[in-house]
């Protein structure tokens, strides 16, 4: 049961009061309140809270942040003129709804700091260019399409194609590092919310880890908001002094809330019966990423955005892609023929990741798309069964020696050195022989402490491509015989 002394506080502390005299879901129609700004927080008698979303002359429209059950005469009070919610290093670990209120049973929060959700983003002026890497540990990512800090990057792919155990990878690669993850969870199922939170606990991310859940349980007001209140905790700690990386999973989830409440409003649908202002909700929401001037932190925003059936021309994912940086595409049918990541090298592009990488890393990546571009063309023709040219056969092995590379488990993480490190021995090779692909895994891991510039690189590559390439079946059975015969000799 509600204690209503909070209530009576407010009313007697003479804030503003109304009376329900309509309701339609989620939608409040409230009497009185005059003069309340929108976004205000609205406590009800009852203890339910809305927030105001259309304030007219006689009378105030809200959304209701609890459930869809209110009844008409409930009596309201504002309890705040903005959202707050708590912020600080105090959070970090914890799993919090979308008001800031602990769900993880660890007890109460000792923040001693709050802010409002809608926050505006930092000026052009207060804003520093971006020239540093973001590692994520996946080599298909880290070496095509660079994540940068500050960056807004967004995430794109149908259920099921690798997206969340990339960001699993990306958060737990953070481990070491000062840099905190926010987690906006939205409008997720429980076992997704259980799924994340046990992967953060294995991996031991959930240290530099804060999560702002709104599952399919909670009401749609909450999965507004959720991602507000996660962006207000990050821009905290961000103008605290920290780099923080924060995922949105996800934004359609997101826009899917925001359309049934605007369409219970009674807005004009637009395309997609999306409201108009559905472009202007995410793009406020993005751009409060970004690197301050005076303290080179950083905001990495990373969206992800569900496309079915792999369809990314749909309004959503343009909108999304429009406002971001870039875009990495996680494809179904890549997923299925069992590359993993499931990576879409044509269709995946990062804006800016250019500037954050070395020449040598850049020369690196330009000869990767090469030599992928070479390899797909040769196994189309491989396709028809005809004989293939000497050519065309070297680009057929070495793709596959390249993907056989960038294949990673959900466990597996590579530092970029270790990353570029096995690549450049494989495209050292040039297919002439087999590798140990496994072997020269294991050997990277094990060596790449050894390298402190260029000419280690060099050294090491070639060492690990004599250590690590296999011989072709007729030497191997010729060298076999040689043996025997010399061993005949001997007796």
């Amino acid at each position: 049961m509600f204690d209503n002394h909070k209530f009576q506080k407010l009313v007697e502390a003479d804030n503003l009061t109304g009376e329900v005299v309509a309701t339609n879901s989620f939608l409040i129609e409230v009497k009185g309140l005059e003069g309340v700004r929108l976004g205000s927080l609205v406590l009800f008698e009852d203890g339910q809270r809305g927030l105001v979303r259309e304030a007219y002359n006689d009378k105030v429209i809200l959304f209701n942040m609890d459930s869809e059950r209110i009844m008409p005469g409930t009596l309201a009070v504002v309890a705040d003129d903005t959202v707050q919610v708590p912020v600080g290093k105090e959070l970090i670990g914890r799993v919090l709804n979308p008001m800031g209120e602990p769900i993880d049973g660890k007890g109460p929060l000792r923040a001693k700091d709050k802010s409002g959700i809608f926050n505006q983003a930092p000026g052009i002026m207060a804003r520093s260019m971006l020239n540093e890497q973001l590692a994520s540990g996946v080599a298909a990512v880290d070496m095509f399409f660079p994540i940068v800090l500050g960056q807004r990057i967004a995430i794109l792919g149908d259920g099921k194609s690798g997206k969340s155990t990339f960001l699993s990878q990306l958060s737990a690669n953070q481990s070491g590092s000062d840099r905190i993850v926010i987690y906006a969870m939205i409008g997720k199922r429980k076992v997704d919310v259980e799924s994340l939170l046990n992967n953060l606990e294995r991996s031991g991310a959930m240290k530099h880890t804060i999560v702002v859940v709104a599952d399919i349980f909670d009401s749609l007001t909450l999965s507004y908001l959720a991602p507000y209140t996660a962006c207000a905790m990050a821009e905290s700690l961000w103008y605290g002094g920290q780099d923080v990386v924060i995922v949105y999973d996800d934004l359609s989830s997101h826009a899917e809330a925001y359309r049934q409440l605007s369409l219970i409003q009674e807005v004009d649908p637009g395309r997609d019966s999306y409201p108009g202002d559905m472009f202007y909700a995410h793009s406020s929401l993005l751009e409060r990423a970004g690197k301050l001037l005076d303290s080179k932190k950083t905001l990495t925003a990373l969206p992800v955005v569900i496309t079915p059936n792999d369809d990314i021309t749909a309004y959503l994912s343009t909108a999304i892609m429009s406002i971001t940086d870039g875009q990495i595409i996680f494809d179904l049918n890549i997923f299925r023929q069992g590359i993993r990541p499931a990576v879409n090298a044509g269709l995946s592009v990062s804006r800016v990741g250019g500037q954050a990488q070395t020449v040598r890393q850049k020369r690196l990546s330009g000869t990767l798309f090469q030599k992928l571009a070479a390899y797909h063309r040769a196994e189309e023709f491989a396709h028809f069964g005809s004989n293939l040219s000497k050519e065309s056969a070297t680009d057929l092995k070495l793709g596959q020696q390249l993907y056989a590379i960038l294949q990673q488990r959900p466990e597996e993480l590579y530092t970029l050195v270790e990353q570029q490190l096995a690549l450049e021995t494989v495209l050292l090779g040039n297919a002439e022989t087999d590798m140990d692909i496994k072997g020269l895994k294991e050997s990277v891991k094990k060596r790449s402490h050894e390298i402190k510039d260029d000419k280690d690189f060099d050294r090491l590559e070639a060492e690990l491509l004599k250590k690590h390439s296999l011989k072709p079946k007729a030497e191997a059975v010729a060298d076999k015989n040689e043996v025997k015969e010399s061993s005949s000799a001997t007796r």
